[in-house]
């Protein structure tokens, strides 16, 4: 089941989606969340860092798994998603160390599966949209049954990503990402898209029969799917 929400701006958008993972964190402590980089879920995070300052939220006792990772820098590369996620969330909130995960070319996709399953599967998964269509680093043509695994990038998810570089030959050609199977496994999920360059990856998402070439739109066989969209993102629905 899909639920759209269509909010005026950015800035309402991630507060609507951060209050449904506090609302999850106080339901339940030991919480399994799903992580997404990129500049979507920035403005969520610094909801989720401003309660915590506040004395409102408390993240001990829950744990995370990242969807994906670049391949070819390292993790204190200042554009690895291990930096990111420490500038942007974990750097000002109390979750343990061994509690945050990331998928590592060190160890099998396999491994990164079982580990989430081991701990209880993840209880939300947080999600934004390349404008190709792509959720974690699965881009078109990634199968629905696909699981974690080392994945080239699209030269438009290169092209995209050259912003955060220096250089365009900087960019990484490869990532390792959770698979679309891994994340429907996720009991809940929540897809955030802003500004009108997503539209119509999100109108061919939600609108169009689910095909490899769109891989978000595997997300219509999902029993729990919120999609939180600015006007701009929600500009090509019908």
């Amino acid at each position: 089941m899909i639920k759209y929400t269509v909010f005026p701006d950015y800035f309402s958008l991630s507060k609507a989606a951060a209050e449904r993972i506090i609302r999850q964190i106080k339901h339940n402590p030991l919480t399994l969340l799903g992580l997404a980089t990129g500049s979507t879920p920035i403005g969520l995070y610094a909801r989720l860092i401003d309660q915590h300052r506040r004395g409102k939220l408390s993240l001990s006792r829950v744990t995370t798994f990242n969807l994906d990772e670049y391949v070819g820098i390292p993790k204190d590369h200042p554009q690895s998603y291990h930096v990111f996620m420490q500038k942007h969330l974990f750097d000002h909130v109390d979750i343990p160390p061994a509690r945050r995960h990331f998928p590592d070319t060190d160890k099998s996709g396999t491994q990164y599966d079982l580990q989430i399953m081991r701990s209880g599967g993840l209880d939300v998964q947080i999600l934004g949209i390349g404008a190709n269509g792509h959720i974690g680093f699965n881009e078109p043509g990634a199968a629905f049954d696909s699981k974690t695994r080392v994945v080239e990038l699209a030269e438009s998810t290169i092209r995209d990503n050259a912003r955060f570089f220096d250089h365009s030959d900087e960019v990484p050609r490869q990532a390792i990402t959770m698979g679309i199977a891994t994340i429907l496994q996720a009991r809940h999920i929540i897809l955030m898209a802003n500004g009108a360059n997503k539209a119509a990856a999100v109108a061919a998402a939600f609108q169009e029969r689910p095909s490899v070439n769109v891989p978000a739109s595997c997300l219509q066989t999902h029993h729990s799917v919120h999609v939180l969209l600015d006007t701009a993102a929600a500009g090509d629905l019908s």
